[in-house]
């Protein structure tokens, strides 16, 4: 693969990667709400769903997606459900993923919940869709092999996904660490319920 594709791509990739979107705004959610450490859950099944685009994109499923735009619909809303849910019970201060005054900290919620909410975030963004299939298709070059080609470019934004997202839970965990204090737990866990629910507006809108 040539190599100024690749310095090309890398910034490229980066500069989307780190503008606020859906799975950037559900990392400072998270980060915050349950902190950097269980938030790599979460991160781990965004990249994984955002590999899973990108390959997507490039071998030709998107095109079936967009011919089956009630398939695709039906997928956003159960996610955008699902993240409403989290959200409602998160301003309530109640459910697994909500910040308990006495213990300021979340151990409930499953490791395999939080990877499934990165993932169905991932694959249910029509942006992310559209992104992979405008970008990727002029990085690949007819003059080599498409695999090698493919897997370094889904490697690139794996990677970039995760950086960008650690750089967003890290920042919703310093708000965490400033507003935990019995006094400000609800106000805490609403912003964090916010967030979700902003999340979840997102898929449906888009």
């Amino acid at each position: 693969m040539d190599t100024s594709v690749l310095w090309v791509f890398i910034p490229t990739f980066f500069f989307v990667s780190i503008t606020p979107g859906m799975c950037m705004t559900l990392a400072l959610g998270l980060g915050m709400s349950i902190g950097y450490k269980r938030t790599l859950w979460m991160m781990l099944g965004e990249v994984v769903g955002v590999a899973v685009v990108a390959i997507s994109a490039v071998v030709g499923i998107a095109a079936v997606m967009i011919k089956m735009p009630t398939l695709f619909l039906l997928f956003k809303i159960v996610g955008a459900s699902y993240l409403t849910y989290l959200g409602i019970q998160m301003w309530r201060s109640k459910g697994k993923m909500a910040i308990s005054s006495e213990s300021l900290s979340v151990d409930q919620s499953s490791n395999y919940a939080l990877m499934a909410q990165g993932f169905i975030t991932a694959i249910a963004n029509p942006k992310g869709w559209a992104f992979m299939v405008s970008l990727l298709p002029p990085f690949i070059s007819s003059q080599y092999s498409l695999t090698p080609q493919l897997a370094i470019l889904v490697a690139i934004i794996m990677l970039s996904e995760f950086i960008c997202m650690s750089i967003y839970a890290s920042g919703g965990k310093g708000l965490r660490a400033m507003l935990a204090n019995r006094d400000n737990v609800k106000v805490m866990n609403r912003i964090a319920g916010s967030l979700m629910i902003m999340v979840a507006i997102w898929l449906l809108i888009e």
